[in-house]
């Protein structure tokens, strides 16, 4: 798979996975609040924060969504869709003290902009842009995310493979460093949603889109068990929500992980990291010692005179193997050889005591 850094971090295949904290909406309309997640953030073992710069005025549409009602995640919500967008929307003079945050506490500063004249205000801040699962058909926004050069993560959430394929297409005439996330957008916290994250998706990724892409994982079901399975299919950049305390009331403090859950997420991710190995099978340094301690030797089953020729009836297959022992898929050579001298009971066999 291709390769490329975000900030100072490469990210790909043979790389330690790239952990996106999402905070998303939780900074609940408060710049200290936003900064406190920043801290948290880092302290948990993420490698960057997340933001999503948007208006509501242009996101959604006060009188589109008062006509279709409320449905899924949104039926909850105690007021209106665009006022719930207002209460999270980021001030855009916050940007310059997030950025001096994020540096402070050595983490990168991201976000996804919904409006087309964030994507330009943004873009002195940020080292990465993350496109939204929504806005994957808003070719005219894809194209000037694309176009500033910065390593681009896209979500594919409740998008077909042919939405993927055509922004993948769009932002690869302008920018080859792409992170193709695999995303649900179900934001109901349902333990239904597991059924429905498809993570095997990865592996179509992988086929169509080959060494064009890193794969990654945008997940909002709470815990970390999607998280390490897509790591094993090779996702490598992921992105969870992130808040201080799930109790508090918002659009996704209820999903988000939380500074305990997420060091568990981490600490579990780089162990499995650990464990994958080169894929060559040979008898690993820290297995020495169990491959003479746990293998069978061949070794006499009575008192064995010398000159004796040997027999299934001499012989006995039994732990441990010490170096100089003759494996017992070797019997068939040791089949009628003579002894060399006397041999104990149940002491092993070697080259050097038969002929």
């Amino acid at each position: 798979m291709i390769t490329f850094k975000i900030n100072k971090k490469r990210i790909g295949e043979n790389y330690p996975t790239y952990f996106i904290a999402d905070i998303a909406a939780n900074h609940d309309g408060s710049l200290t609040r936003a900064k406190k997640l920043i801290k948290l953030s880092a302290l948990a073992g993420a490698d960057a924060v997340k933001f999503q710069h948007f208006k509501a005025e242009t996101i959604v549409s006060d009188y589109g969504f008062k006509k279709l009602g409320k449905f899924s995640h949104q039926k909850k919500w105690k007021k209106s869709v665009f006022e719930i967008y207002k209460a999270a929307s980021i001030n855009n003079k916050w940007n310059s003290e997030l950025y001096k945050t994020c540096k402070k506490y050595k983490i990168d500063f991201l976000t996804a902009p919904y409006d087309l004249e964030y994507i330009d205000q943004v873009s002195k801040f940020i080292c990465a842009y993350k496109i939204g699962s929504g806005d994957i058909t808003w070719h005219e926004a894809v194209k000037k995310i694309s176009k500033k050069r910065k390593p681009v993560i896209l979500a594919s959430g409740a998008s077909n493979i042919e939405d993927v394929k055509k922004a993948i297409s769009l932002i690869y005439k302008y920018n080859k460093k792409i992170v193709l996330m695999q995303c649900n957008t179900n934001y109901t916290a349902s333990e239904e949603n597991y059924k429905f994250i498809n993570l095997n998706a990865l592996n179509t990724f992988k086929k169509i889109f080959k060494n064009k892409i890193v794969l990654g994982l945008s997940d909002h079901t709470f815990g970390s068990e999607t998280v390490l399975g897509a790591i094993s299919l090779g996702a490598r950049v992921v992105e969870k929500h992130f808040t201080d305390d799930n109790n508090r009331n918002g659009p996704d403090h209820k999903f988000s992980m939380n500074p305990n859950t997420w060091r568990e997420m981490i600490d579990s991710s780089r162990r499995l990291e650990k464990s994958f190995g080169n894929g060559k099978k040979i008898v690993e340094k820290n297995e020495m010692d169990t491959v003479i301690i746990q293998r069978r030797s061949l070794r006499a089953s009575k008192k064995i005179a010398k000159n004796t020729v040997l027999k299934h009836k001499h012989i006995i297959a039994l732990r441990p193997c010490p170096k100089n022992a003759i494996s017992p898929d070797q019997i068939e050579k040791v089949l009628g050889k003579k002894t060399l001298k006397n041999i104990n009971f149940h002491e092993h066999f070697t080259w050097k005591k038969i002929r």
